[in-house]
């Protein structure tokens, strides 16, 4: 026997179970405005406090190494040998008790030396550090990013066609890779200076032919993914040809990927030139960068320590930052990869 349920029959419910509660703001309709896909991966980035603070330090870092120099008041290459391993001094400090040109409380400034100021102090020929620190970090930054630039053209463009055209082309192209991969950058530097003359261009050179190798392996594997999708069918079904794929479909695609990968391949750059100028194979004298001025402040480390430890603390700096900037830009581009 079945139970209808009618008007009259219907149980009644008192009236305040379906009214709001005495609360303003949820009788307000809220709108919120649309944001552009660039917009919300700013947004997600600016939230990372550490991609922030190491961002904030790549570009004040850079600008010291454009104006440092031209307010210094010394060149990066004059020698000045009455002012050998003078400890830093800094104008307006000095009576503080901290950069006040004394070592160890045994050096000071005296005599002729009283207005001699040099915020970084001076290494063992008497060249400005300040001077040659600003311009060590302008040689290691166009190194990362050459370095960077590099893989974005080359990596870029090998990995996406081996991925996309797969099969022989595919299996011959990541052959070529591994051999290339095999061979350590050093014994690349090592046998360019043996035909070429030593300095930046060699570096840049050693890293155009070894350097790219990880950009096109990462791209390759994310091209293998993303020609499966169903925007690329409907375009090979609509008779697009292999060029306007990989460029208007697939390339988009994996942008923020690439340029996660992109912003990692620069403390690589800036690692390898340091490594190799510690040990005399980066730019030579008197040119200086990271590596150089480190690799110099280490033979007068027990005397002197203030000549490696302000390049050593700043380069640590510097790769931390960048670091923590790609982890952010990583974050921002694909909020996934946290999950992984």
């Amino acid at each position: 026997m079945r139970t209808y349920i009618t008007k009259d029959t219907a149980p009644s419910l008192p009236a305040e179970k379906f009214r709001f509660k005495d609360n303003p703001d949820i009788m307000l309709d809220k709108t919120f405005s649309g944001v552009s896909s660039w917009r919300d991966k700013l947004d997600r980035f600016m939230k990372n406090k550490g991609a922030v603070a190491g961002a904030v330090f790549i570009i004040l870092l850079t600008l010291l190494s454009i104006i440092g120099p031209m307010v210094s008041g010394y060149s990066y290459d004059f020698i000045d040998l009455t002012h050998m391993n003078l400890p830093p001094r800094i104008q307006g400090l000095e009576k503080l008790g901290v950069f006040n040109g004394v070592e160890k409380g045994a050096f000071k400034y005296t005599g002729a030396l009283e207005d001699v100021y040099h915020w970084f102090g001076t290494d063992a020929i008497g060249r400005d550090l300040f001077t040659r620190f600003c311009e060590g970090t302008k040689i290691s930054l166009i190194v990362g990013i050459a370095s960077a630039l590099l893989d974005l053209i080359i990596g870029v463009t090998y990995g996406m066609i081996a991925g996309y055209f797969g099969g022989r082309a595919d299996f011959f192209m990541m052959r070529v890779v591994e051999i290339i991969a095999g061979i350590p950058s050093l014994v690349v530097v090592t046998l360019l200076m043996m035909v070429l003359k030593p300095g930046l261009y060699t570096i840049i050179l050693a890293l155009m032919i070894s350097g790219w190798t990880g950009m096109a392996r990462n791209v390759r594997a994310h091209t293998l993914r993303a020609k499966q999708m169903e925007y690329v069918l409907a375009a090979r079904t609509l008779g697009a040809g292999a060029p306007y794929i990989m460029l208007r479909q697939i390339f988009p695609n994996i942008f923020g990927s690439i340029i996660v990968l992109v912003m990692m391949s620069v403390p690589g750059g800036i690692f390898l030139e340091s490594f190799l100028s510690f040990l005399g194979l980066g730019v030579p004298a008197p040119m200086s960068s990271l590596g150089s001025l480190i690799s110099d402040g280490y033979k007068t480390l027990m005397i002197h320590p203030f000549q490696v430890a302000i390049p050593s603390v700043f380069f640590g700096l510097l790769i931390i930052s960048l670091n923590l900037m790609a982890d952010g830009l990583r974050d921002a581009f694909d909020p996934k990869q946290k999950t992984v």
